[in-house]
């Protein structure tokens, strides 16, 4: 087993550092919150008191950060030139392309293997060891971070050279943004025209309209499999977090030129639900909520649903 440091100890970094840890490694852990710290500590993690002292003597280095300018920071001042060059540096984080492949040829330039590795699957899927990560970097960095990947997640796939994994990640979540808002048109529209929302659902789910917003993922409380839309739309991934990966999805397609009309849209959608509308710490699919374009929120409740649509209170 080997001595890993685990930075950012969130709620998605939380539960893979502790799966590192059941799978036997020394996990040297630190976030700047203390109730984080503690938490780790008691489910196997070492307490660190800087991010320097974790990455010390580490033979893996795991990052799971808010944003590019925190990986950069931690990077630069606290991992490369500070962990023994021999290390394996694995970024979970979600975070630009352009700052991912800096990174990495900051690392390279020092002698350290280094990849981009992004999820998916949510916080259930890091505390269940179940995620997917999208891998960028050379072959040989990916081959070294594979083991302590696969003690987290059930897939590891290689996306490509370094920025890749990023790359991965922003495409699959515009395209999920994009569609989860057109679910949620289809079955606002749906039940305007009379339809019952799960016969409707029973239908589309086996046509070739379904896909995984529908069919994994309802939007509507009470229909499909158990979902967030069936807690108020609490858990989940929060629409904070939808607004962000689209941000960067469009950043990318500026960057090389990408006409995106889609994620273009389910941006602005987005932007206006989770910042206009107070929607930024509910699921991302409670973006139902606002999608009737007729619905004025009253100003005493903005986070009421449209009319006609029978969701919970």
């Amino acid at each position: 087993m080997a001595r890993v440091a685990f930075i950012g100890l969130g709620n998605m970094g939380g539960g893979m550092a502790a799966n590192l840890a059941k799978a036997g490694h020394e996990v040297r852990a630190f976030d700047l919150s203390v109730a984080a710290l503690a938490k780790a500590e008691e489910r196997g993690c070492r307490r660190a008191g800087s991010a320097a002292e974790a990455v010390a003597e580490a033979e893996a280095v795991v990052t799971m950060l808010p944003a590019g300018k925190h990986v950069r920071d931690v990077y630069e001042a606290n991992v490369i030139g500070v962990a023994p060059a021999t290390a394996i540096l694995i970024d979970c984080s979600t975070i630009d392309v352009t700052t991912a492949r800096e990174e990495t040829g900051k690392a390279a330039a020092q002698g350290y293997d280094m990849v981009d590795a992004p999820v998916s699957g949510g916080i259930a899927a890091a505390e269940g060891g179940t995620l997917t990560f999208m891998v960028g970097g050379e072959a040989e960095a990916f081959e070294r971070a594979r083991p302590f990947l696969e003690q987290m997640g059930k897939a590891v796939i290689h996306a490509g050279g370094p920025g890749a994994g990023q790359a991965a990640k922003i495409c699959n979540n515009m395209l999920l943004g994009a569609s989860m808002i057109a679910t949620c048109e289809t079955f606002v529209l749906a039940q305007k025209l009379g339809l019952d929302p799960q016969t409707f659902f029973d239908i589309a789910s086996r046509a070739s309209g379904q896909c995984w917003s529908m069919t994994s993922y309802c939007p509507l409380p009470g229909v499909g499999p158990e979902t967030p839309a069936d807690r108020n739309y609490d858990g989940g991934f929060a629409a904070a977090l939808m607004l962000k990966d689209l941000r960067l999805a469009m950043e990318a397609a500026t960057s090389v030129d990408a006409y995106t009309p889609m994620g273009s849209e389910a941006e602005e959608l987005y932007t206006r639900f989770a910042e206009k509308l107070g929607g930024a710490g509910k699921d991302f699919s409670g973006i139902i909520k606002m999608i009737d374009d007729s619905w004025s929120p009253p100003t005493s409740d903005p986070a009421a649903p449209p009319p006609g649509l029978r969701l919970p209170k």
